[in-house]
């Protein structure tokens, strides 16, 4: 579940779903061209009654679709609710909130985890650069700390394990960051194509920084619209 449409929501879904692809076909020995990936876009970062789709309708709806594991993009818990919700009655149904460390307090049960971002180190730098005169402006990729993507003092990113994983799962996951930690598992490498089948990467060729931040679509296997 997606919230408005652009460059920044267009990576982190093609992200989120070569990433799954990956995982579903390494750790769970199946054909990544059978896995669904569905994208549905509320229209904002959170519900607006009357302007946006309803979050917690269309969290029902994937369900309904045959999703058994809701990832959410918005700043909202819905997805997460809805699937404890569900859960309650007996269906087997996981969710990955956003952006908020504690989200899985919402429901724990059904919670694999959780992305968060964290400022701090970013800020830091800059207030310290000010202080001392050598400001300027630049572009900077804040990505992870990969000796610990948890590490508040130096990680901009990081994941907090939600109580649904499974040691197994847990396990995984740790093997899984540490592949894209030390490059054995690079997710963009080609080929890979735009959902309408326009080359988006070349046979064996490495996207780059600006290739991954100005996608242009959605990824060839995705199912939702790109604009």
């Amino acid at each position: 579940m997606g919230p408005l449409i652009n460059y920044e929501t267009r990576r982190l879904a093609a992200s989120a779903y070569l990433g799954a692809r990956y995982c579903y076909e390494n750790f769970r020995g199946k054909n990544p061209d059978d896995l669904r990936f569905i994208v549905t876009w509320i229209g904002f970062w959170f519900n607006i009654p009357g302007v946006t789709l309803d979050p917690t309708e269309v969290s029902n709806d994937l369900i309904n679709e045959g999703a058994d594991v809701l990832m959410s993009g918005i700043d909202t818990t819905e997805a997460l609710v809805v699937a404890g919700q569900r859960a309650g009655q007996g269906e087997r149904i996981f969710a990955v909130p956003y952006d908020y460390e504690n989200a899985c307090d919402e429901a724990p049960d059904v919670c694999l985890g959780v992305p968060y971002f964290n400022w701090g180190p970013g800020y830091l730098q800059q207030v310290k650069a000010a202080m001392d005169g050598t400001w300027k402006q630049e572009w900077i990729w804040a990505g992870p700390d990969w000796n610990d993507i948890n590490n508040r003092d130096t990680s901009a990113i990081g994941f907090k394990k939600g109580p649904a994983l499974t040691d197994e799962w847990s396990a995984q996951l740790d093997q899984f960051i540490a592949g894209l930690a030390d490059g054995s598992i690079d997710l963009f490498v080609g080929p890979l194509n735009y959902q309408d089948g326009t080359p988006f990467l070349a046979a064996g060729e490495k996207a780059t920084d600006e290739q991954i931040w100005y996608m242009e679509q959605l990824l060839e296997g995705m199912e939702g619209p790109s604009k």
